[in-house]
């Protein structure tokens, strides 16, 4: 949607004579007299989002804001980005997909297109769906990107139905503030496909069909025919899976992965971030990476996600085998161990880490598990809050005696995480290696009054840079070793300063410069794999890398031809009403 532009501001930058202008473009008497630029515009919105008594009110505000006012929107979010990013996403965001039903009416004007709702009921009709969407937007703005949710597991919040379009539309946001894609051509969408919620189902505000979930076959036939559509009517469209169900999630993938430009957050990229962060992490440690022993709480897609991905960089990076590397990993879920001979019929996903070396022994609790594992590293994908307890975090420092403890609490939002970083940093003595999920505010240690900022491991850091270099370079599938490149890119952007503090991952202040970075280094490994089909990518790449085939090692790096034509790709919110206008000829 085209921006509002209010007549005095464009008065102010194309003429000195603001009744002139008024009586050109038949405006005069139609709005205030007052000439603005937009760092007054900008000011009043900032003032007036300040004035918001909660985050949720905030949330209402800035969605409305996007809605008529797109660059005045994003200057705002660049401008003030470590502050709204957690109201534009999480934890904010889930809070406002709870109250989506409620909320939604006041979120854009009446018959703005802020996406697709596609319910099961009409999934037959999904092209005559796409064709109503095409008509909503101007010539030459098809969508680069969409992402698609069918609400069923929503962060840690469980089954929202269609409630869950706050995570689409919360995730696009930060692919053009962090990654710099062009929000015009971004596409949020929910499958309605119904809820296993009862709460919503008996809530007379639900915005959503009113039935059951399908059963799996209904559910596969039913995504299909949606994704053959959109990329029949969008033949370079990148395709963000997000937040299905942890067996959906998997199997989604891969079904599709092969097939079509598509990528998994809660999979894929999670285990990026959550490696390049362990990448940093092992190198301030104090032991080699094959010594690590790795406890991960939570089994499902986003944490067997990760240690897969952890996995392949031990294999690729330290040269171990996979089955030495595999078994440097244990988990727990509800029932406590994951082990081969527990008794229970595991599901498919747990089958590759679970323990077949522990004889007779079963541990029926974390307390157990860590006793028996002794690990050097303590991941958290549980959604379960406090499950890193004082005694938890108190053992594994005395565990860790000569070493750093590792500790990742990297659920969300806050009222699922693992441990607070003040606690973590409390009960390890303030030597842990910490990242979260959420955003948690600095500790200042006890003694000194130099606070200390905690690393959030926010798929932010790898989404938009992925997202950007897939539009750009336009690869016929993402590969793992592109996923791993982008990791050890993000890795080595830290600069010197966040090296010297101690930091797992770079200042959110940076991060459209670390995101160029590591889009620049994502298309250097897709030309190198020979999946790339821009040619001006290929070219560009070539100049400076030669083409090492398939098998090509991801080592992150990137040629500065191929960095400064990133940076020439990334969009950015209008300055001045002269280069408004100019932006929408």
């Amino acid at each position: 949607m085209a921006p509002a532009v209010n007549s005095s501001s464009l008065v102010s930058s194309q003429t000195k004579k603001p009744a002139n202008a008024g009586t050109a473009l038949h405006r005069k008497g139609l709005a205030p007299p007052a000439v603005e630029d937009f760092g007054t515009q900008d000011a009043r919105a900032y003032q007036q989002l300040k004035k918001k008594g909660t985050d949720l009110e905030k949330y209402i505000f800035l969605s409305w804001l996007r809605n008529t006012n797109l660059d005045m929107f994003y200057r705002l979010v660049l401008g003030h980005l470590k502050e709204i990013a957690p109201i534009i996403y999480t934890p904010t965001v889930g809070q406002a997909c709870q109250e989506f039903s409620n909320i939604y009416p006041f979120l854009a004007p009446p018959n703005a297109v802020d996406g697709l709702y596609i319910p099961l009921t009409e999934v037959d009709h999904i092209d005559e769906i796409i064709q109503n969407y095409k008509r909503t937007i101007p010539a030459g703005c098809e969508p680069d990107i969409t992402v698609i949710t069918d609400g069923s597991r929503i962060l840690g919040l469980g089954d929202l139905g269609i409630n869950g379009m706050g995570i689409p539309v919360g995730k696009l946001q930060l692919y053009v503030a962090a990654g710099g894609l062009d929000p015009t051509r971004c596409l949020p969408i929910v499958l309605d496909f119904g809820t296993d919620n009862s709460k919503f189902l008996e809530d007379p505000l639900y915005l959503g069909i009113r039935q059951k979930r399908p059963q799996d076959a209904e559910f596969y036939a039913a995504t299909e025919k949606v994704l053959k559509s959109l990329t029949k009517a969008f033949p370079s469209l990148f395709i963000q899976f997000e937040d299905f169900n942890t067996p959906h999630a998997f199997g989604l993938l891969e079904q599709w992965r092969n097939q079509i430009l598509c990528f998994n957050d809660d999979i894929q990229g999670t285990g990026s971030v959550v490696l390049s962060a362990f990448i940093s992490a092992i190198r301030q440690a104090g032991i080699p990476a094959k010594d690590q022993r790795i406890l991960f709480v939570g089994a499902g897609s986003a944490g067997v996600g990760v240690a897969k991905q952890l996995v392949d960089y031990l294999e690729i990076e330290h040269k171990i085998p996979e089955e030495q590397a595999k078994a440097m990993f244990w988990f727990v879920d509800s029932r406590g161990m994951i082990t081969a001979n527990r008794g229970d019929t595991l599901a498919e996903h747990k089958v590759y880490f679970a323990r077949q070396d522990n004889g007779a022994t079963q541990c029926k609790s974390l307390e157990e598990t860590l006793e028996y594992v002794r690990p050097t590293a303590l991941i958290g994908l549980s959604t379960i809050y406090k499950a890193f307890n004082e005694k938890i975090l108190t053992r594994l420092n005395e565990m860790n005696s000569t070493a750093r403890p590792i500790v990742f609490p990297l659920s969300n939002p806050m009222t699922k995480a693992e441990c607070t970083f003040e606690e973590a940093m409390r009960y390890t003595n303030n030597r842990v290696l910490f990242a979260s999920g959420t955003a948690f505010p600095e500790y200042t240690v006890p003694g000194t009054e130099i606070p200390v900022e905690p690393v959030q491991a926010n798929n932010c850091w790898v989404f938009p840079p992925i997202g950007l270099g897939a539009v750009l370079s336009k690869p016929k599938c993402i590969t793992d070793t592109m996923i791993f490149a982008v990791s050890k890119a993000l890795a080595n952007s830290l600069n010197e300063q966040e090296k010297a503090n101690g930091e797992l991952l770079p200042r959110i202040e940076r991060i459209r410069e670390v995101s160029a970075e590591v889009a620049a280094a994502f298309i250097h490994q897709a030309v190198r794999e020979g999946l790339a089909r821009d040619d001006k990518w290929i070219a560009l790449v070539n100049q400076s890398d030669s083409p090492l085939g398939p098998d090509a090692l991801p080592d992150g790096v990137f040629s500065q031809n191929v960095l400064a034509e990133v940076k020439k790709s990334i969009w950015a919110p209008a300055q001045s009403v002269r280069q408004l206008v100019q932006n929408k000829l």
